[in-house]
């Protein structure tokens, strides 16, 4: 619905072109149950005269027997169209409502409060730019109302009003909203939003909403439509990198043969040269055309059909880049992943991952860590249930195209899809590829080469290099070990490194915390010291807890048959009685948080070469086993 206007009689053209040329704001309203959401939207459309007389009669009849405003009209009832939504006075679904008014056009969102519909609330959100969250002024700041601040944040929505609504019923209190105000603050330091706009309001009776009313005198900002009609929702948008997936090609006659989609990053002119991934295949674009005729260029949320110089083959989920801006590829990448199925996620399965370049099978490899909601802290998790939120390691057959999703909401999305039955399970944001294992160098380099042969080293050395991982819990004598180890090979002659896990953190390492995606990245740069090690012929001996197994199974990848994993197991009431400096009291306090045992999972390897345990087992006895090993592969010779 339209705003009014006297050129609608005066010049319909003129109108229309007016219409046309203003921008288009998607926004939605979320927040805790009953916090006025359907009401606030109602108010918009009638206070801004956009209901049409006749659905506002219905709404009034409505109100006398299904409302629950009292005496007035129940706005609410014009979004809350489910039967089910009237008769409990919630939303159910997703309600979208068009209007515009002689500055902007709007798309709003109504999302559901209730946690059981979270998934709905994502559903609504991934396509808007401004979220309303609304903040009922006697309760405050609920769970949901986090945990929809922070989906809002996950999904690249950077502008947030906070709107403090039902001022009514606290008597307008300034007192109140002040402390509202302060506890949002408070609880959005972690997330990546622009610096929210508090806005205290009573949608029912429309105090602040489209006119500022006679009880909020206390209060000097703008109403909530004359900031959503100035608000910049474009600050940031990247004009460089320009990124088109290819959603159809279009063939209507022999002599046509365009590429359509819509642009979700950077502008293009005619002439300018692009590359089709994943071939790599470049060209130059011919036209930009569109219904309205061919453009001179195009810019981000622009649908358009590209034609090219050259008869090149380029199909739907293709991504359309210019040359020289290739988005990030890997098979397996790092993503924040919101649940949205009744049935548990569990690690392993399979499912088809859904993104802006085609379809893939793919599988949750690793659940790194699940977001508390409430205190924002990361929890260890095998699996997740309906709404949980969780940083995720997801493996895919197919290598996908991408950028991180803070830069492109487009290429950096997915979605995935039970194989049974056809239901999307999950919505997934992508961070980047997993850590340091899959990410090629930003240059081209070539090997280097040495000149002596690993023959001669070994006929020096009188080995054969291989790298002995020592993996284990916190205090398990993985440290004891290695430095044992180290010097019984050194009296018999051998040449070795100790790559122990504290002195890595004190150097290679020392930019890294203790998340899951960290550990890997130290797992992997001690791997690559190792293997530069091996390579001049030197065995090198790593003592690191390494508890992914996964993450381990890329380090035996990467050094290759002469990896060695020696799991040293440990009881871990036994590692509590050694642990000098009281780790495992602080984790069970919660002061180390994701510590392998306690907080955090330690995945037992399975396949290890060797198993030994320092609470039987004397040091003595646990390296020569270890050497017994290296000897039977033929690591040892002498």
């Amino acid at each position: 619905m339209s705003h009014q206007s006297e050129l609608i009689a005066q010049d319909i053209n003129a109108y229309l072109e007016e219409h046309e040329n203003k921008d288009l704001l998607r926004f939605l309203t979320c927040g805790s149950v009953d916090d006025g959401k359907s009401t606030l939207i109602g108010r918009l459309l009638h206070d801004s005269k956009m209901i049409y007389e006749d659905t506002l009669a219905t709404l009034e009849a409505d109100s006398t027997t299904q409302g629950s405003a009292g005496e007035e009209v129940d706005l609410a009832l014009l979004m809350d169209g489910l039967k089910a939504e009237r008769e409990q006075g919630i939303t159910i679904d997703v309600a979208y409502r068009y209007f515009s008014t002689a500055k902007r056009k709007f798309i709003i969102a109504d999302t559901p409060g209730h946690e059981q519909y979270t998934r709905n609330m994502v559903t609504g959100a991934s396509t808007c730019q401004l979220a309303v969250i609304l903040v009922d002024a006697r309760h405050g700041v609920q769970d949901q109302t986090r945990r929809h601040s922070f989906i809002a944040s996950l999904l690249g929505i950077r502008n947030v009003v906070v709107a403090v609504n039902k001022m009514d019923l606290v008597d307008y209190s300034a007192d109140r909203f002040d402390e509202i105000c302060a506890e949002y603050r408070e609880f959005a330091k972690s997330l990546e939003l622009v610096d929210p706009y508090f806005l205290p309001m009573s949608a029912l009776l429309g105090d602040n909403v489209v006119d500022k009313g006679p009880n909020l005198g206390w209060f000097d900002g703008p109403a909530l439509m004359e900031h959503l009609e100035t608000v910049d929702v474009e600050v940031g948008a990247d004009l460089e990198n320009f990124r088109m997936p290819v959603q159809m090609v279009q063939r209507p006659n022999l002599d046509f043969r365009g590429f359509a989609g819509t642009i979700s990053a950077g502008v293009i002119h005619p002439g300018d040269e692009i590359v089709a991934l994943p071939s790599g295949v470049g060209s130059t674009v011919s036209r930009i055309v569109t219904f309205d005729g061919d453009l001179d260029v195009a810019g981000p949320g622009r649908a358009v059909t590209i034609t090219l110089e050259d008869e090149i083959d380029i199909s739907r989920g293709d991504l359309l880049v210019k040359k020289g801006q290739k988005p990030l590829r890997s098979h397996d990448v790092e993503a924040m992943v919101v649940w949205m199925s009744d049935v548990a996620m569990e690690t392993g399965r399979s499912y088809m991952l859904q993104s802006a370049n085609g379809l893939s099978n793919a599988d949750i490899t690793t659940i790194r860590h699940r977001v508390n909601i409430n205190t924002m802290e990361q929890e260890a998790a095998d699996s997740l249930d309906l709404n949980d939120i969780a940083f995720c390691s997801i493996s895919s057959d197919r290598e996908l195209l991408f950028d991180p999703y803070s830069s492109n909401r487009a290429t950096g999305s997915f979605i995935l899809v039970d194989r049974l039955t056809n239901a999307t399970v999950a919505a997934g944001m992508i961070r980047g590829a997993s850590s340091g294992w899959d990410r090629a160098p930003e240059t081209t380099l070539i090997r280097q080469v040495s000149e002596i042969t690993p023959k001669e080293r070994s006929i020096r050395f009188g080995q054969q290099p291989c790298t002995v991982l020592l993996t284990g819990l916190t205090a398990a004598g993985k440290s004891t070990l290695a430095t044992a180890l180290e010097r019984e090979l050194f009296d018999r002659g051998k040449v070795s490194i100790r790559l122990d896990g504290e002195n890595v953190r004190m150097g290679i390492s020392r930019d890294l915390g203790f998340t899951a995606q960290e550990r890997s990245e130290n797992l992997r740069r001690v791997s690559e010291v190792a293997r530069l090690a091996n390579n001049q012929g030197i065995m090198a001996i790593a003592a690191l807890v390494a508890p992914n197994a996964a993450v381990r199974s890329r380090a035996r990848e990467l050094i290759g048959d002469g990896f060695v994993e020696i799991f040293v197991d440990t009881p871990i009431e036994v590692c509590r009685q050694r642990d000098p400096e009281g780790l495992y009291d602080a984790a069970d306090r919660g002061d180390i948080p994701m510590f392998p045992g306690v907080s955090a999972t330690y995945q037992r390897p399975s396949d290890a070469d060797l198993r030994v345990d320092t609470s039987v087992q004397s040091v003595e006895e646990c390296v020569s086993a270890i050497l017994k090993v290296l000897g039977d592969r033929g690591f040892l010779r002498g």
